[in-house]
């Protein structure tokens, strides 16, 4: 998942009747392929692999990790989507997060895939997730340690990217009959890059995207829990949503279109999207994201629900998917400099105040006090809302700064005094 955001925080914040229809020579045509924690586990593995070295925009090993994405694509019948007839679209890394990892002015690339529709075939669902890690660590590592280590992102993001290569192989089969999009982005953790560079330079012939939808860190489900972010932007979503849950989930849907991972790029043009995440963990932007801790089956639950959301989406009407703005603002100023707490934001968290998933040991949110679960509802008596209050509100403080926070914390309002 995105570190600009988290950094930002960090450092002064931070779709097919298919299955039962298609077309009249496939209407009785089984479907040879499931998905299946095995495959799953082959992809996640590949892409954490120790010898590509955390896949960091820019370098070669993600450059390697783009070629295997693009030889499956190519194995499952997509066509390319990228340019000049190839999956790839290539964009030059720039901003402050690719400035801080010595990858500014670094060439680096999205992975698109398509399958077009059979009726609709300038109506576009486009199925996304981030390729790209940590590399060795850096200004985006959360390791006590400062020594460069592999970062080898299993959960975030090659759990995502299983998904998305999972789904191609998944709905080649048969085709939709709305086109089907298939992005692995780069660049995602050094700001949203790749998928924003695609936004404002569509590889698509004309057309319309009537939504999106986004895995970012799926890999890590516990007792059946899942968040679905972005359900306020379309009337459709809380029950599609319910409709696809056959397996029982536990799903938490969070209303907000705009978060850390790449659907905010789509829901910035206004376009409906949803985003799949099963939750920060204590291996999060750490050498320890490793492929082993992944819960495969959990992870083919996510997978399977995605699914079934596209192939409702393949059904509906177009006016259902009308974009509704869920009501959240961009921050008025984000920076890299600045005071550090040191806390990750709970992202699934969808009430008032800034609620703590983890607190970094040693850092002045751990030495004030604060723990994981607090919620910050003042800072400096200033009322927060929402993250964004928030990283507006810490970007005015300055190392040796002393700064009063209220926090909630089991129902009970507790000052704290935070020396930065």
């Amino acid at each position: 998942m995105i570190s600009r955001l988290y950094s930002l925080i960090y450092t002064g914040l931070f779709f097919i009747l298919l299955i039962g229809s298609g077309c009249a020579g496939e209407q009785n045509r089984d479907l040879t392929y499931e998905i299946e924690p095995s495959e799953i586990s082959d992809h996640i593995h590949w892409l954490a692999d120790p010898g590509l070295e955390g896949r960091l925009a820019g370098t070669k090993n993600e450059a390697r990790a783009a070629n295997y994405i693009a030889d499956h694509f190519r194995q499952f019948g997509l066509e390319p989507g990228g340019e000049e007839d190839t999956f790839l679209q290539v964009f030059t890394l720039n901003g402050p997060m690719a400035q801080a990892m010595d990858r500014e002015n670094s060439l680096s690339r999205n992975v698109i895939g398509i399958i077009p529709g059979k009726s609709e075939i300038d109506e576009y669902l486009v199925i996304g997730a981030h390729y790209d890690a940590q590399g060795m660590g850096g200004i985006i590592s959360l390791d006590e340690s400062t020594e460069p280590a592999v970062h080898p992102g299993a959960d975030d993001n090659a759990s995502g990217t299983a998904g998305i290569l999972e789904l191609a192989h998944y709905f080649s089969e048969i085709r939709p009959e709305r086109t089907l999009v298939f992005i692995a982005f780069s660049g995602e953790e050094l700001g949203l890059l790749g998928s924003r560079y695609f936004v404002e330079n569509s590889t698509l012939p004309g057309g319309e995207i009537l939504a999106m939808v986004n895995l970012d860190m799926i890999g890590r489900m516990e007792n059946h829990s899942l968040s679905i972010m972005g359900t306020g932007t379309a009337e459709v979503w809380p029950d599609l949503i319910e409709q696809a849950n056959t397996d029982t989930l536990d799903i938490s849907q969070v209303s907000t279109g705009r978060g850390a991972s790449d659907h905010t790029s789509f829901y910035e043009k206004d376009i409906p999207v949803l985003h799949y995440f099963t939750g920060t963990h204590a291996d999060y932007h750490r050498s320890g994201d490793t492929a082993d801790k992944i819960n495969l089956e959990g992870t083919a639950q996510v997978i399977r629900h995605v699914k079934r959301v596209i192939a409702k989406l393949d059904t509906i009407d177009a006016s259902k998917l009308s974009f509704i703005h869920s009501g959240d603002r961009q921050p008025e100023e984000m920076r890299m400099e600045g005071v550090t707490l040191g806390v990750l934001p709970d992202y699934s968290y969808d009430g008032v105040g800034l609620k703590l998933e983890q607190v970094r040991s040693g850092d002045p949110g751990d030495l004030s006090g604060m723990q994981s679960g607090d919620i910050i509802i003042e800072l400096d008596g200033n009322l927060v809302n929402d993250i964004f209050d928030y990283m507006n509100l810490i970007n005015a403080f300055e190392p040796g700064d002393t700064v009063e926070f209220l926090i909630l914390r089991d129902g009970e309002k507790i000052p704290i005094e935070v020396t930065f």
